[in-house]
């Protein structure tokens, strides 16, 4: 090799980056020793923004183009390096090559629940989780706060920061918005774009701009068992159910609200014997309530008999009187008897009647200082300051086969 050749591989030539990734952010093109020569050729694709760095010192900034390294292109380097009346030799300078595509499918999600707190269940914890699509929008401020001195920046090498970005901004959105845990599950779409401005806000620093959110919303088990039993929109109406029909299904969901909490206690079986006795009462009940609005009455239709009421009636019978064979009305629907909700394990559950409660007292699930809350009340309150509940306490039932007590002496 000629010195001639050797001194012209020295130089550069052409500045470029051709990048077979989608996940590369930032590149800094290998100069190693080489001097970038007077002239040369920068080409800078779409998606891509060239940033040129002479000792440490952000300098020119390129778009995408096909450009010539000359001085009228270069004012911030001419001025650094002194180039008053342009520039004839080679040069040293750092380019880095930042990628200004969208990065899609980022997926993030809380590590810990973020508790809210919910008007039916108090204090809720719920999760979230989605995706996101970032890019770089400010390539400096992104040069400074990220790339560092680091030849190559990956997404995965970020990828921690943003998520942990977007875990914060939805705590923060959540503690701003003041819904519920059932209401921000039904406004997820809404609070999507809610949540893409607060983590916008968090990022903007390092450069980073925030297109779009996806969100997620899980709520704890035994609440979507409550929603699912149609529990949640009972306590929220606060009012009583108008017919039969809306009548069972809402005791048969007691009964089965009932079944559960003793299932979940441990070493409660009394109490849990109690309260299936309890659901099974209730749901036939419901049934024969059913039955009675239903018009069951068997009907006995024979040949040659005239039929009055339903009922046969043989010739030479006097007239029946009005109404006798007809079927009676059914009863009116018994009157609304007052909830309690519970603070069981610390967790809210019900709503029960009284007599449901007795059993949790005899097995010791309700005590005097229990937390209770039924509608109508302000906040919940210990049960023996109820006044519903306070016979519960004072005067418990004898045990089934005690004997009556005696009468008195004449």
């Amino acid at each position: 090799m000629g010195l001639m050749d050797k001194i012209r591989n020295e130089f550069i030539d052409i500045v470029e980056w051709l990048d077979e990734t989608n996940t590369t952010l930032a590149w800094r093109f290998p100069r190693y020793d080489n001097e970038i020569k007077n002239g040369a050729q920068l080409i800078v694709r779409e998606g891509q923004f060239a940033l040129f760095v002479y000792r440490g010192q952000l300098a020119d900034g390129f778009g995408p183009g096909h450009y010539q390294l000359v001085s009228e292109n270069m004012p911030i380097m001419s001025t650094l390096q002194g180039w008053k009346h342009g520039f004839n030799s080679p040069f040293r300078s750092e380019v880095y090559f930042i990628n200004t595509r969208p990065v899609t499918d980022l997926r993030w999600g809380t590590p810990q629940p973020v508790t809210v707190r919910d008007p039916d269940f108090k204090m809720v914890q719920v999760r979230a989780n989605g995706t996101t699509i970032v890019r770089v929008v400010d390539p400096p401020a992104f040069l400074r706060q990220v790339i560092g001195t680091e030849s190559v920046v990956d997404m995965e090498q970020i990828t921690e920061m943003i998520r942990r970005n977007i875990t914060l901004a939805f705590s923060d959105m959540v503690l701003a918005s003041g819904l519920g845990a059932i209401d921000l599950q039904g406004r997820q779409v809404e609070l999507s774009d809610k949540l893409r401005e607060f983590v916008a806000q968090r990022v903007q620093s390092f450069g980073i701009g925030v297109d779009a959110v996806t969100l997620s919303i899980s709520l704890p088990e035994e609440i979507q068992q409550a929603m699912t039993r149609g529990v949640a929109r009972g306590v929220e109406a606060g009012g009583f159910l108008s017919n039969v029909g809306d009548l069972n299904r809402y005791t048969q969901a007691q009964a089965a609200d009932a079944m559960l909490a003793a299932a979940q206690n441990e070493g409660g079986g009394n109490a849990m014997g109690a309260a299936m006795q309890a659901g099974m009462g209730v749901v036939l009940g419901g049934q024969m309530a059913g039955n009675m609005q239903g018009g069951m009455a068997p009907q006995y239709p024979q040949q040659g008999y005239p039929q009055q009421g339903g009922y046969p009636q043989q010739p030479g019978y006097p007239p029946q009187q009005p109404g006798y064979g007809q079927t009676p009305p059914p009863p009116p629907p018994l009157p609304s008897q007052q909830q309690f909700h519970v603070e069981l394990n610390g967790q809210a559950a019900g709503p029960y009647q009284v007599e449901q409660l007795r059993q949790f007292v005899s097995s010791g699930q309700l005590t005097p200082q229990t937390n209770v809350w039924s509608t109508g009340m302000s906040a919940w309150a210990a049960a023996e300051t109820v006044p519903g509940l306070q016979v519960l306490f004072n005067s418990p039932p004898p045990l089934p086969g005690t004997p009556p007590p005696p009468p008195p002496a004449q």
